[in-house]
């Protein structure tokens, strides 16, 4: 039975490597968006998430999801509208919480009242066809051998 052996390798050599590292110089100043870019971002991602690719566009562009749920916030409560660039946004008010509350949930049971309508549509359609079928195989004589 063999061991197997470890052999030691030195190499004190400095890394060529092209990119100075994360620590290199000093650190990167923190990324700040204009209310407009917000806006720009949710609507891009939100067109992404119809194309479900909403998990790339933030990968893409580096934002985290939770800034997207907190810019939702701030447009549904009006926070982003008329906004100058460099002026704070501030927090919401519990008013304004519960109207951004209320106008996502409003959307959300739209949506449903839209899907289950199409739902319907197509249950309608499917008993008109069986309704005709029945009826067709009804007036049908019956084929009897001589």
């Amino acid at each position: 039975m063999s061991s197997p052996s470890l052999i030691a390798v030195r190499d004190d050599s400095p890394m060529n490597n092209s990119s100075p590292g994360p620590r290199a110089g000093s650190p990167t100043p923190r990324r700040s968006f204009t209310p407009k870019q917000k806006l720009d971002h949710l609507a891009a991602y939100e067109d992404a998430i119809s194309r479900n690719g909403g998990g790339a566009y933030l990968r893409e562009q580096g934002i985290y999801s939770s800034q997207i749920t907190e810019w939702r916030k701030l447009r549904d409560a009006g926070m982003l509208q008329g906004k100058k660039p460099g002026e704070k946004i501030g927090r919401l008010t519990p008013e304004q919480a519960e109207i951004a509350r209320l106008r996502r949930q409003l959307e959300l049971t739209e949506r449903r009242l839209e899907a289950t309508g199409m739902a319907l549509e197509i249950m309608s359609k499917m008993h008109e066809v069986l309704e005709n079928l029945s009826k067709s195989s009804r007036d049908e004589t019956p084929h009897t051998k001589p």
